[in-house]
């Protein structure tokens, strides 16, 4: 009996990774760092709930500090 291929696992992750001080979020993503560090844990649906937060996040991060990327 074969094992099946385990799917790749959805992530905001662009490589940009700088957590700010003051929101605590990953400039590059919008995560927390708890919600990075246990990403693959996460089950899917709660990455879901995740990745729909993301766009709204934004704003708590001052624009100097996102480049305006």
């Amino acid at each position: 009996m074969s094992n099946p291929v385990p799917q790749p696992v959805v992530t905001p992750c662009i490589k940009v990774c700088v957590v700010d001080g003051e929101s605590g979020l990953c400039l590059g993503c919008y995560r927390t760092l708890p919600e990075i560090a246990g990403w693959a844990g996460l089950a899917p649906d709660a990455r879901a709930a995740v990745m729909q937060s993301l766009p709204g996040r934004r704003a708590r991060i001052s624009p100097e500090k996102l480049g305006l990327i």
